[in-house]
């Protein structure tokens, strides 16, 4: 596990470093209420060369952007509603998977399909800084 604490202007560092290491599979997005998620997963986008504009999934549950880049928020709907969906089955498509308000046992059900999956969870330090800890989940 990799640990950062970084003001919003270093964000980029990281997605680089991470993107570098991590560029097929599902990363879970973990932090409370405007901890940084999706300002993340915009980055994220950004440095993939994807000028589409980002914003919560919150009541689509999905967004996409480009050809392979899906973004998912569950914390409306519920890990079993993505699931009756069908929505497992998307992450299993080629790309990056940004799952908001991933949880544990979304965690446990991607390994057990031996999906590839990245863990961020994000805590805001204060206003200026939050730490980020990634975890490689391998599949």
């Amino acid at each position: 596990m990799k640990n950062y604490t970084l003001k919003l202007e270093e964000i980029p560092m990281l997605v680089k470093e991470t993107l570098k290491e991590f560029a097929n599979g599902v990363v879970l997005l973990k932090g409370d209420l405007a901890s940084g998620k999706t300002t993340l997963v915009k980055e994220m986008v950004k440095q993939l060369g994807v000028s589409d504009d980002v914003t919560s999934p919150t009541f689509s549950l999905q967004q996409c952007y480009g050809e392979k880049i899906f973004h998912y928020d569950i914390y409306n709907h519920g890990l079993e509603h993505f699931i009756a969906l069908g929505m497992l089955e998307e992450l299993d498509k080629e790309g990056l998977h940004f799952v908001e308000w991933g949880d544990d046992a979304l965690e446990s059900i991607l390994s057990s399909a031996a999906i590839e999956t990245l863990v961020i969870t994000i805590e805001k330090t204060s206003d200026e800084l939050r730490t980020y800890k990634v975890k490689h989940a391998h599949a």
